[in-house]
């Protein structure tokens, strides 16, 4: 992320609705650009789901031209047909990514939530508060999915501003003899 106004395209899949974002990064800040939800679960086929889940991945990126995109991980569910199917809506969103060449980053639910609000488990009514909060949303969208989305992108910028940690050593002796001019 060295461009100076880095956009960042945030997605939080489901196979009824999937919530996307768009932030960009302007003076080390983000600035939320756009927000909105696809609706796969107008298809009754799965498979139609899918693509049209790609086909408007395709059409985000191709009319938005973010650099990232980052993407919520599926959750462990008690549902394992329901995971498998959140699983292929993931799939083809990040297959429409890689294929127009941008870079997918992928976050646990409770790394965003606890990136926005301090707390991992935090609802999705908290997320949207925090972040009409902080970053000056006028009103809250019908669908929280899209602020989830926001939540992913934020939590973005923020794992990628974190400064990054020196190379960490086993023991004493491997750090010894890996930095012999550090110690006499």
């Amino acid at each position: 992320m060295d461009k100076k106004n880095t956009k960042i395209l945030g997605i939080d899949p489901g196979t009824q609705i999937t919530g996307y974002g768009l932030v960009e990064i302007r003076d080390k800040k983000p600035i939320i650009i756009q927000m909105g939800v696809l609706t796969p679960g107008k298809y009754k086929d799965h498979y139609q789901r899918i693509k049209f889940l790609h086909e408007k991945t395709l059409h985000l990126v191709d009319n938005y031209k973010p650099d990232v995109l980052a993407i919520e991980a599926p959750f462990y569910g008690k549902n394992v047909q329901v995971m498998l199917k959140l699983g292929r809506a993931q799939g083809a969103i990040m297959a429409a990514a890689l294929y127009r060449d941008l870079p997918v980053y992928e976050y646990a639910p409770l790394k965003v939530k606890e990136a926005i609000t301090g707390m991992g488990r935090a609802a999705k009514e908290q997320v949207a508060y925090f972040l009409q909060k902080v970053y000056g949303l006028e009103e809250l969208p019908k669908d929280l999915d899209t602020t989830d989305a926001i939540a992913v992108a934020i939590c973005h910028f923020i794992q990628m501003s974190k400064p990054s940690r020196k190379k960490e050593y086993k023991n004493w002796e491997e750090f010894v003899k890996k930095n012999p001019g550090k110690v006499k």
